[in-house]
């Protein structure tokens, strides 16, 4: 199965552009798109979502995200993975990286992975 990717609202909305720019198959949302969390939506809500959408969360959220997760791996057997955004990393890299990851990889390679990008 592809990866479908969930994209924090704290992201740009112009890396699901750039992504879609060099990728249009590619399955991303980004929260507060229709059918997903709306924006202001609470970590755990979020990560509920993932579960329920088998999507891999991009975020830039290293203040409450590692907590929230911490409790939900306690509750819920697992998710379809996460990706931590590097500081100051460009939206272009970025995108480029996650195109990459999509062409080389399956989403159940990513179950209950956190990774830092880029790598």
């Amino acid at each position: 199965m592809k990866i479908k990717y969930l994209l924090d609202e704290n992201l740009s909305p112009r890396l699901k552009i750039a992504v879609l720019r060099l990728n249009l198959d590619i399955d991303i949302l980004r929260i507060g798109d229709p059918k997903t969390p709306p924006l202001g939506t609470l970590d755990p809500d979020v990560l509920i979502y993932l579960g329920q959408s088998q999507r891999l969360l991009v975020t830039d959220n290293r203040t409450s995200m590692p907590e929230h997760l911490q409790e939900y791996w306690q509750t819920h057997q697992s998710f379809f993975g996460l990706f931590w955004v590097r500081p100051d990393t460009k939206i272009g890299k970025l995108a480029e990286e996650l195109v990459f990851i999509w062409e080389s990889s399956e989403a159940e390679e990513w179950v209950n992975i956190t990774d830092w990008i880029p790598f």
